[in-house]
């Protein structure tokens, strides 16, 4: 009786993912598989999911990210540890307040229309509608995360977490308010930090400006000249003998008639343009360091929409840009301009959600004072607490961490957590904590804290922070944090920076592990303009989840980037289905998982080679995968799979199966599969839960067993007798392919010499379609020690065949000896272009190959 059989269930003869990935998903869910349980006495493996925007939508960097945390989550779970992997989403500040805005104005609105209250109620109301639908595509990709304990930053829990973190950070001075010069979206209208500010090659203009008249007169060069009217200062090296006469004397600004001293400053460097740079404080961090310095007044000439203000000038009013234009043309209309240079390509700040470029402006902002927490972060790296994989990438963490600004947190939106600080009316300053009142008419800070400062508590406040829930105590420090290695600076250097601070020095995980970029097939960036965007979504209904979870884990390799096409996602799909049909033709031939296995010594050959492969596949990928291997790991399973077991395996036991003595045979395959699909299981969920349950009757692969190598079980004389039949396969098939028989096509032969090679002869004929008769051998190969005897009489003209050859090999002589004499000439080869020699050299080798197997199947003709 067949395990289908006597399991009641069958597989269907097709395998179509979308008739199985729901109702599985589903059933993991309500089974509660993926709840974690704090009371567990099992070691713990926990992974917190890095939280997609609430506004976003599951593109292929989060399916990379998703498939990668799952493998791991899956397979430890296996291994016996309580696994939490915690999922949730950001409130996004910026980009959700942009949606909601934009929805407003598309009825002719603004928030300020709603209010503060009235627009921060609308936002929820989106949420509830539109937001989140990430979510539920992740179901979609069969990951395993722990729904019960779904997290939003902006929950009441995790807003708890962070108003008691600005409150601690305060209390010991790491949190501080000052002017200082912020980056500034005039789009936005907020700040911004470093991080959420892009960097491309723009191209403006270089102009160089006559300030003052005569011997006292001096050259500046700037890219942005309506800047020039809130200069206070020219800065000039003091060491710089060109101007040395010249420090402590004024000199006039054009256009608005203002005196301003000339300043000695070691920051200019005398080499770069004419070595003497205008200073404007209040609009570029590095002429605001000078201010301080030099004690400089700060003169404000652009408003938060990045138009000129307060400069008693014709350019009051405009924006930035027509300001430029126009000060370079009042400028050039008095003859102050000594030179342009345009295009001029220099670095350029955006805002990283509207791409507008951005403003460096003097603002009065709630900074976080890095260099304790960024110290600590680093140690944590360098004294082994924390391990980045790959350690390649370690100098980029450090580059990062070692060199970090202090932090501007406020934001000047609406959405997100509000900051905690209330002032009163004599300019009192109180940070209100969770549970305690502001004082009866005092004011709140109308600014809302960065969203990375939410972000960044996530290891934490998402267990229960700043309480010692059983969570805390149960998975904090995280086990493992996957993430791209685009966001290392953005996420992760926060997300230690915070932890270390609350949780008392210890770091949120043990491990950092990084992978690339998903880049198209040509290794090109995907974007929306070059139109080469690959869709999870629509290629999860196209393939199913399995076949594009397997294509991203077999292009993960540790920190670089991988490639991907929809052919490869179809060449997953196609290893799919060849699992799903060699389950169920193992299924239809009586394969089965009840019992013991028999003894491995009573086993045929080909039986314990595939036991011996399945036991080194199994040692080498787990090994593999507990080294974030993904990809070598895939291939490794992939080749196991199809090389080993389905075309080797099932082919060379096609006749054991047939015959009556067959049930050692139907268990150990029942045992191969049942093993392959417990370690293909992480990568490929849905399809081996089928193909495992149908198999084995058994509940589920979530909480089976991870397979364990048995190395009694390795067998390399076994190894040895299979690889010599392969030999045989493959050189007999070649032969035959030379001669032109079809594949179907069955000729006499006898096969002597090897005595393992011959003892399988029943298999052999039936997959080299050789027949038992008497006849005069027409052709003799001599493979692995063994010779075969066919007789080709009445298949092909063997007189013919051998001239055919014979001509074939005088011509492949004649092309070696052209290649050759080519590449021995060395006039020849020192004029030759490398790529002509190269083919040459591809030639020779091609037709020396070819010269091998002609000569061989000559031999073999008699």
């Amino acid at each position: 009786m067949s395990s289908q059989a006597s399991h009641g269930r069958e597989l269907a003869a097709a395998f179509i993912p979308a008739e199985i990935e729901a109702p599985l998903d589903q059933k993991w869910v309500d089974a509660g598989y993926f709840t974690a349980d704090a009371a567990s006495t099992k070691e713990p493996f926990t992974i917190v999911l890095p939280p997609p925007n609430v506004t976003g939508v599951l593109h292929i960097g989060h399916a990379l990210d998703q498939t990668l945390q799952d493998c791991l989550s899956r397979m430890k779970r296996m291994k016996g540890f309580e696994v939490l992997w915690l999922p949730g989403m950001d409130h996004a500040g910026i980009a959700t307040q942009n949606v909601v805005e934009k929805q407003l104005g598309s009825q002719g609105k603004s928030r300020h229309d709603l209010g503060r209250e009235a627009f921060v109620a609308k936002v929820w109301e989106w949420k509830a509608e539109s937001g989140g639908a990430i979510l539920d595509q992740m179901k979609r990709m069969g990951s395993g995360v722990d729904w019960t304990r779904e997290r939003f930053t902006m929950d009441e829990g995790m807003s708890n977490a962070v108003v008691s973190i600005f409150k601690k950070m305060y209390d010991t001075g790491l949190i501080y308010r000052a002017e200082r010069i912020i980056n500034w979206c005039p789009r936005c209208l907020t700040a911004l930090s470093d991080i959420e500010v892009e960097h491309s090659d723009d191209a403006g203009e270089l102009v160089s400006i006559r300030y003052g008249e005569g011997d006292s007169a001096i050259i500046v060069a700037t890219t942005r000249a309506e800047t020039m009217l809130g200069d206070t200062a020219v800065a000039v090296h003091p060491e710089d003998e060109r101007y040395k006469h010249l420090i402590g004397s004024t000199v006039e600004v054009p256009l608005v008639n203002r005196h301003i001293s000339i300043v000695g400053d070691e920051h200019v460097d005398p080499a770069f343009g004419t070595g003497a740079v205008k200073v404007t404080p209040a609009h570029d961090v590095n002429d605001f360091e000078i201010g301080q310095r030099h004690n400089l007044a700060t003169i404000v000439i652009l408003d938060a929409e990045g138009r000129v203000i307060g400069t008693n000038t014709a350019f009051d009013g405009m924006d930035r840009a027509d300001a430029r234009k126009a000060v370079v043309e009042a400028l050039r209309a008095e003859g102050r301009i000594v030179a342009e240079k345009r295009p001029y390509i220099h670095a350029v700040g955006h805002c990283s959600r509207c791409d507008t470029t951005i403003e460096p402006r003097l603002s009065k902002q709630w900074f976080v004072k890095v260099a304790p927490l960024a110290q600590a972060s680093a140690d944590a790296v360098r004294n082994g607490s924390v391990k980045i994989e790959p350690v390649a990438l370690e100098p980029r963490y450090f580059e990062w961490v070692d060199n970090m600004h202090d932090w501007c947190i406020s934001r000047q939106l609406w959405w997100g957590h509000r900051i905690p600080v209330w002032y009163g009316p004599a300019g009192e300053v109180v940070v209100v904590g969770p549970g305690e009142s502001a004082p009866a008419g005092w004011t709140q800070d109308p600014d809302v804290l960065d969203t990375w400062f939410s972000s960044g508590q996530w290891a934490f406040s998402t267990m229960g922070w700043p309480d010692k829930s059983a969570d805390l105590v149960k998975f904090y420090p995280t086990s493992v944090l996957v993430t791209g290695y685009d966001i290392l600076f953005f996420w992760v250097v926060r997300m230690m920076m915070m932890s270390i601070f609350a949780m008392d020095g210890v770091p949120p995980f043990k491990t950092i592990m990084l992978h690339g970029l998903v880049r198209d097939q040509f290794g090109k960036k995907m974007s929306k303009s070059r139109g080469n965007v690959i869709d999870p979504i629509e290629f999860m209904d196209k393939y199913g989840a399995d076949a594009l979870r397997f294509t991203l884990a077999r292009g993960a390799n540790p920190g670089t980037d991988q490639a991907l096409a929809e052919d490869w996602i179809g060449g997953s799909r196609n290893f799919a289905t060849k699992l799903w049909n060699a389950t169920r033709f193992a299924m239809m031939n009586g394969a089965h998982v009840n019992g013991d296995l028999p003894a491995f010594d009573s086993l045929n050959d080909i039986d314990r080679w595939i036991l011996s492969r399945l036991n080194e596949t199994v040692a080498e990928a787990d090994s593999l995968l507990e080294s974030y291997e993904f990809s070598r790991a895939c291939e490794l399973i992939y080749h196991f799979a199809w090389d080993d077991l389905c075309d080797w395996y099932l082919e060379l036991s096609k006749e054991t199966f047939a015959s009556a003595d067959k049930a050692s045979s139907q268990r150990v395959l029942g045992h191969v599969l049942d093993q392959l699909m417990r370690l293909l299981h992480p990568v490929m969920p849905f399809i081996t839960e089928e193909l495992w349950c149908t198999l084995t009757g058994g509940e589920s692969l979530v909480t089976a067993q991870w397979p364990v190598a048995d190395k009694s079980q390795v067998d390399k004389q076994a190894e040895k007798v299979v690889a010599s039949l392969q030999e045989v396969v493959t050189e007999v098939r070649r032969f035959r392919n030379d001669q032109g028989l079809k594949p179907s096509q069955k000729i006499p032969g006898r096969f002597s010499g090897n005595k393992d090679v011959v003892s399988y002869q029943s298999a052999l004929r039936s997959l080299l379609k050789i027949e038992t008769s008497d006849f005069t051998p027409s052709a003799t190969l001599e493979i692995a020690g063994t010779t075969i005897e066919l007789d080709l009489t009445g298949s092909i003209d063997v007189v013919a065949e051998r001239a055919r050859l014979e001509k074939d090999l005088a011509t492949a002589q004649k092309d070696q000896k052209t290649a050759e004499v080519k590449l021995g000439n060395e006039g020849f080869m020192a004029k030759a272009p490398t790529e002509v020699v190269v083919e040459i050299r591809e030639r020779l080798a091609k037709t020396t190959s070819e010269i091998e197997r002609i000569t061989a199947a000559l031999a073999a003709l008699k």
